[in-house]
């Protein structure tokens, strides 16, 4: 395993600043939507729902960040 360097953090950090600044949300969304459509065609044994794959990653974090199951 190749253990990243400080500069290395720095400069993909830079990147992920600069690269998607100018995107609003809604273009977000447009994105992570072609992507997941992307993503089901690869493997088509994958949920259709995003949100009900999502779930239980979902649910972790909650309880992880001590907020209501429901939140």
């Amino acid at each position: 395993m190749i253990v990243p360097s400080e500069k290395l953090a720095e400069l993909e950090a830079r990147y992920l600043r600069d690269a998607f600044s100018d995107l609003t949300y809604e273009e977000a969304l447009e994105r992570f939507a072609a992507l997941w459509a992307e993503a089901c065609a690869l493997n088509p044994q994958m949920g259709k729902d995003w949100r009900e794959d999502l779930e239980p990653d979902l649910a972790i974090a909650r309880a992880v960040n001590g907020l209501p199951p429901d939140a």
